[in-house]
């Protein structure tokens, strides 16, 4: 693997750790702003705003630009961002800050992803976003623990300040090693009418739909896991950090196992393991009062919840292999409904009166829907005739490995759509 992908998920981890850092700080910041916790909550969904619109408008704006220039732009943004958050004297003031470091993020996920794909051949795909998605599954082992730890002793805005200094050595770390490249010209000139043509496929749409469901069942229960835990399990406060790392622990084990076999085993990766995570939620909450049961399920969570995140990225950039650069950035918009969704869901869970366990209710009911829709993808997938991969780069037997199911010799190339 270039050492290069391995400084973009370095840099991922400044970007997750703010994304999911609020899970362990909205209590503080609810007391210090005199916002109720859905309310703080949106906060996480203001980020994921962000990301939705950010992704895809980014991506067709910088589309001809050169790539590491732009993602050191974009980390700059997103720095300054973390400071205006840091000092922001009103709720009204941090939201802002949210949405402003979310449209950058968003950037950078979808310029970066392209990069990180560039530089591996085509069965190597999952394994590369594995690395990036790994990041973020650091950044909830270590940064959002950390920042909760930080919002516990030192103010949340020191959080804020932390991911501001993180964004700085992304910096660094992007000027020295990744490659510098040249704005492609003629033939290979990247263009936009070009690209767009992938919404044209419903196994784009499929793709996109089980994306945002199950990132949308996971953060619908894990941006009031922190309430979950003191009010429902009855832990100490001083306790979600070390739960928020459990669950960055089981994201890590289930990146690097789910990135090792997602290439070739596309759609079972994704199929088990949102049928994995539904059951993880249901289970959570039949039995949410329970300290040791809250606690393990945090665990098994981040492991199924990320280990289906190599898969899903795989299986865009699969699907639009004539468009990566908005490949990555749909996808990254598709993730973020989820995280829109799945939180707001969850307030309005809250909102009405039913109690944190009812948003992991809220959660595996996503999760399901997300299994449901990947079959639907499977079928579509063994009935069409030819994959866009096939038509654009790749033989039948190679791209059915890639999808993870058998080649099938009755395949023939034909143009693209």
């Amino acid at each position: 693997m270039p050492l290069a992908v391995y400084v973009l998920g370095l840099s991922v981890f400044a970007l997750g750790t703010s994304e999911f850092m609020l899970s362990g700080l909205l209590q503080p910041v609810a007391r210090d702003m005199g916002v109720s916790i859905p309310t703080a909550g949106l906060l996480i969904s203001a980020f994921a705003i962000g990301m939705v619109v950010g992704a895809p408008v980014l991506a067709a704006a910088t589309l001809r630009l050169p790539r590491r220039t732009t993602l050191l732009a974009l980390l700059a943004v997103f720095g300054l961002g973390q400071i205006a958050g840091a000092v922001a004297p009103s709720y009204g003031v941090l939201f802002a800050s949210r949405v402003v470091s979310a449209l950058a993020c968003a950037g950078f996920w979808a310029v970066g992803a392209a990069v990180a794909v560039s530089l591996v051949p085509v069965n190597a795909r999952a394994k590369a976003m594995a690395v990036m998605v790994g990041g973020l599954s650091i950044a909830n082992i270590a940064g959002v623990p950390a920042g909760a730890f930080l919002g516990q002793h030192a103010g949340w805005r020191a959080a804020f300040w932390a991911v501001a200094g993180l964004s700085v050595l992304g910096l660094v770390g992007v000027v020295a090693l990744v490659p510098r490249t040249e704005v492609p010209t003629g033939d290979d000139q990247p263009r936009l009418r070009t690209e767009l043509r992938i919404y044209r496929d419903r196994q784009v749409w499929l793709a996109l739909a089980a994306t945002a469901l199950s990132g949308g069942a996971v953060f619908c229960l894990f941006s009031y896991l922190g309430p979950l835990l003191t009010d429902v399990a009855g832990l100490d406060e001083g306790w979600v950090p070390t739960v928020l790392a459990l669950f960055g622990v089981g994201a890590l084990l289930g990146t690097v196992i789910g990135g090792r076999i997602a290439d070739a085993h596309l759609f079972g990766t994704m199929f088990w393991g949102i049928v994995a995570s539904t059951v993880v939620l249901s289970a959570l909450a039949l039995t949410a009062h329970s300290a040791v049961a809250a606690v393990s399920l945090a665990l098994m969570l981040g492991f199924t919840a990320f280990f289906t995140a190599p898969a899903l990225n795989a299986r865009m950039f699969n699907l639009a292999n004539a468009a990566p650069t908005l490949a990555g950035a749909t996808n990254t918009s598709a993730f973020n409904i989820g995280n829109t969704v799945g939180p707001w869901l969850g307030g309005l869970v809250i909102d009405a009166g039913w109690g944190y366990p009812a948003v992991a209710w809220t959660g595996a009911a996503l999760a399901g829907t997300g299994a449901v829709t990947t079959v639907a993808a499977m079928r579509v997938h063994r009935t069409t005739a030819a994959s866009r991969v096939i038509a654009t780069s790749a033989s039948p037997a190679g791209t059915e490995a890639a999808y993870g199911a058998a080649p099938d010799p009755s395949h023939t190339t034909r143009t693209t759509r």
